[in-house]
């Protein structure tokens, strides 16, 4: 069984549904439901709660995908619905973690700013949103964020306050958070490589 890139939504393999009423897309739906609940139990301070919301939601990345794969249910609506379920709640658990003081701010930048420009350049050549294939890279870095996440955050509940959880949940979100920009220069690259492409077919048409 593949761990990492079982949460994938591949594009070739098998038929890909138009209905978005499929089991892995409830299961995305459950991830974006676990983001307000885990919010508020932020705000509550009732971190052993916000812990185990977080393990749920980060389970959901690699269940959805695998059940995608398993029962032949990849969708169109899968395809879209899970990256954004996945940039939503890391963006979401960043934010609250640096406004809690539970993370440091670069947690935050390290996140947002390369997925806002990566949004502000599928607007400006695409005019619209773009879907590239997930890299290993990707893969790995969420991995890494969706482990790390809770890790930190464990480190706030009472009995768990040991030094080596905190040194390892910080060294995953950093190498995370590094392999974010690594990713994100290769989507851009991959961006400007596509619209070339597509520039390149459309001169080549006769009128």
């Amino acid at each position: 069984m593949r761990l990492i890139g079982a949460g994938g939504r591949p594009g070739g393999e098998g038929p890909v549904l138009t209905t978005a009423w499929t089991l892995p897309n409830l299961v995305t739906i459950v991830r974006f439901l676990g983001v307000p609940l885990f919010v508020w139990f932020i705000t509550q301070q009732r971190y052993g709660a916000a812990v185990t919301t977080l393990v749920v939601i980060g389970s959901t990345d690699w269940v959805d995908g695998y059940l995608a794969r398993r029962l032949n249910q990849v969708s169109v609506v899968g395809k879209w619905l899970d990256p954004v379920a996945d940039r939503t709640a890391m963006i979401v658990v960043a934010v609250t973690f640096v406004v809690d003081g539970i993370a440091p701010a670069w947690l935050v930048w390290t996140i947002v700013i390369p997925d806002l420009i990566l949004i502000v350049n599928a607007l400006v050549l695409f005019r619209g949103p773009l879907h590239l294939p997930v890299i290993t890279v990707g893969k790995i870095r969420t991995a890494l964020l969706l482990v790390g996440a809770p890790l930190l955050l464990l480190h706030e509940v009472e009995g768990f306050e040991q030094e080596w959880i905190f040194v390892l949940a910080q060294a995953m979100l950093a190498v995370g958070c590094f392999l974010h920009l690594v990713a994100f220069g290769a989507y851009f690259i991959a961006a400007h490589r596509k619209y070339r492409l597509e520039r390149a077919e459309q001169q080549s048409c006769p009128p």
